[in-house]
């Protein structure tokens, strides 16, 4: 079916007025923020209310009639302060859920519904975007604090549905896992228990331990000298009751402990919290120790800024990230490639020749700096497919890149990849093809163009043996003349291209022509 993701917003101008809107597990927030010269967004307005979509999503696996209606008022209420601050209350920059509502059956009538009544398009943060948020998280919790930034850090985020553990080594990451382990999703799975103060601690670590286990095991063959903990809940009492940022594991289990024997009226009037984060403090507090325990730390990182208004804020930003994001992005995708064994230098070699048609042929292509992101990452991991057999290896690349995991990116942009890795040779894109068929024509035609750069690439890496590094390109009336300084013979080049350049004769009206340099 085709996409609903929103286009990727463009750097704005100072003193421009931008909004996010966040349907979250507990509750729906919106952040008003302006550019300022620097770059930063300065907060001009943050509002927040509750709404009790996990609870409902993760005790009925649907999100119910009364919820939505709720969510319809309180966005409408949102849309109506934006008239008043003289925006337009359907002009909302980004507009995205909780990625657990994909869980509950009735999904799509909650997304409808927003769109009828409040006339917005949202989309449902993936587990892409999510890491992408965890990443800007850490990065100023990293910065914060330099000593931290060189040691080994493991970066554990616990929300409604799932867990997400980011491993960075002197500020880089260097692995990154998820579990099907929540706080919201905790909460109803013990509820039936009727266990109560300590024994309800119990409970929830039985049910949780072997997430958990598997969290000790996959970081088991490395020294972990820090955690960060990261999370609405654990967010939401730590300024006030865990300290400024740092604290001993201790003190996290005596508020645990502490915690379990209180009703969920008595937390909402002890910590000041809505009753849907209330219900999920425990469990939320619980895991958090338990990770931390299992680990062996003596102490835990937790921010004290406000994990919603955080999360807003990076909303409106993290689409735009370069820099250091993109490095991270690439070294996930090497890694990813190393583990199918992977040819390492023809796909450094051939993500090169990318870079260079891509930068060259910008006003041809019309694509942007994410694009030429991916389009690195379809050249790292276009021919992992010969890990399960060199025949139709490129059918294989698209399924295993599929059914992995790239830092930074999301679902979408995981497709996108994996098809322009599957077009790097043979058959040309086709409405045949289910997973290109289920593409919205704008990214059927990225995946065209993206691919038919990276088969001029491969076809110029036909030797694997880097023979080409300097080209001069020469555009003609229907064709695009490639010069190879330095190659006397390019006969095998000529080949391959002949096999390969159909798809970017077919995309950009233009023949490629291989000059050897005589």
């Amino acid at each position: 079916m085709p996409s609903d993701r929103t286009p990727a917003p463009e750097p704005l101008p100072s003193g421009t007025l931008v909004t996010a809107l966040h349907i979250g597990a507990s509750s729906v927030s919106m952040l008003v923020a302006e550019s300022s010269p620097d770059g930063p967004l300065t907060p001009v307005d943050f509002l927040e209310q509750p709404a009790p979509v996990a609870r409902d999503i993760f005790r009925d696996g649907t999100v119910s009639l009364a919820t939505i209606e709720r969510i319809v008022s309180v966005v409408k209420g949102y849309q109506k302060s934006l008239t008043e601050l003289g925006l337009d209350p359907n002009g909302i920059t980004r507009a995205v859920a909780t990625n657990i509502l994909s869980e509950a059956k009735n999904h799509e009538t909650v997304m409808n519904r927003l769109r009828v009544a409040c006339g917005l398009k949202v989309s449902v943060i993936d587990d892409g975007e999510m890491t992408r948020l965890i990443y800007l998280k850490t990065r100023r919790r990293l910065q914060q604090l330099p000593d931290l930034r060189k040691r080994t850090v493991l970066v554990v985020h616990v929300g409604p549905g799932n867990t997400r553990a980011l491993l960075f080594q002197k500020g880089r990451i260097t692995r990154y896992t998820s579990y099907r382990l929540g706080t919201h999703r905790t909460r109803e799975a013990v509820e039936g228990t009727h266990a109560e103060g300590t024994a309800l601690l119990r409970v929830i670590r039985e049910h949780v331990s072997g997430n958990v286990e598997q969290v000790r095991f996959d970081y088991s063959d490395v020294d972990i000298k820090g955690i960060v903990l990261i999370g609405y809940e654990i967010q939401s009492v730590a300024s006030t009751r865990l300290g400024d940022g740092q604290c001993r594991v201790p003190a996290l289990r005596e508020l645990t402990t502490e915690t379990s024997h209180l009703t969920d009226v008595e937390i909402v009037k002890r910590f000041r919290l809505d009753y849907q984060t209330a219900e999920a403090l425990l469990p939320a507090l619980e895991i958090n120790l338990a990770i931390s325990e299992i680990l062996k730390l003596a102490e835990v990182q937790i921010p004290a800024t406000g994990f919603e208004l955080g999360l807003l804020h990076d909303l409106l930003v993290s689409k735009n990230l370069t820099g250091n994001f993109a490095t991270e992005v690439l070294r996930s995708a090497t890694i990813l490639a190393k583990r199918y064994k992977s040819d390492p230098r023809h796909g450094k070699h051939v993500g090169a020749l990318c870079e260079f048609f891509f930068n060259e042929l910008s006003d041809l292509h019309q694509l942007n700096q994410h694009d030429a992101l991916l389009l690195q990452v379809a050249a790292i991991l276009h021919e992992v497919g010969t890990f399960v057999s060199p025949r139709a290896h490129h059918k294989h690349s698209e399924y295993l890149i599929l059914n992995s995991e790239v830092f930074g990116l999301d679902r979408l942009d995981v497709t996108i990849v994996a098809l322009v890795a599957r077009y790097h040779r043979h058959s040309c894109p086709s409405l045949d093809h289910p997973s290109y068929a289920a593409l919205g024509v704008d990214d059927r035609i990225r995946v065209c163009k993206l691919a038919a750069i990276l088969r001029v690439a491969d076809a110029l890496e036909r030797t694997h043996a880097q023979r080409v590094s300097d080209i001069t390109i020469t555009r003609e009336p229907r064709k695009l003349r490639l010069h190879l300084p330095g190659l006397n013979d390019a006969a095998v080049e000529r080949l391959a291209m002949h096999s390969k350049a159909d798809l970017f004769e077919q995309t950009f009206g233009l023949a490629v022509v291989i000059d050897e340099d005589n």
